[in-house]
């Protein structure tokens, strides 16, 4: 079944931006254990698992966070993520802001 991005460019202040310290950036205020939290959306490279978690926009609830999407399309070999965006209509205009982090233990502020 086809299905949408609802946003395809990264958000400004999103986490997995290098630029971006989370603290200062999020708006409406950032809980860094909710943060902390968002590790179970990070697939082991390459393993296969039943539920996909998907990490959301903190712009906007019902968008995946573009950072997360690249990253685990990308290094973070998400194997029910790319399946799945195979279906994706808009996969290309996929668009990320500058340089990004690699883990997503580096996108917590120290």
């Amino acid at each position: 079944m086809k299905w949408r991005l609802k946003r395809t460019r990264q958000c400004v202040a999103c986490p997995w931006r290098v630029a971006t310290d989370p603290a200062r950036d999020i708006p409406n205020g950032y809980d860094a254990e909710k943060h902390r939290a968002l590790a179970l959306t990070i697939a082991t490279p390459g393993s296969w698992v039943d539920n996909l978690h998907v990490m959301a926009c903190h712009e906007t609830e019902d968008s995946h966070c573009i950072g997360w999407l690249v990253n685990q399309l990308g290094p973070g070999n998400n194997i029910p993520l790319r399946i799945r965006i195979r279906d994706c209509e808009n996969a290309g205009n996929i668009r990320l802001r500058g340089k990004q982090h690699g883990t997503f233990e580096d996108t917590l502020p120290e």
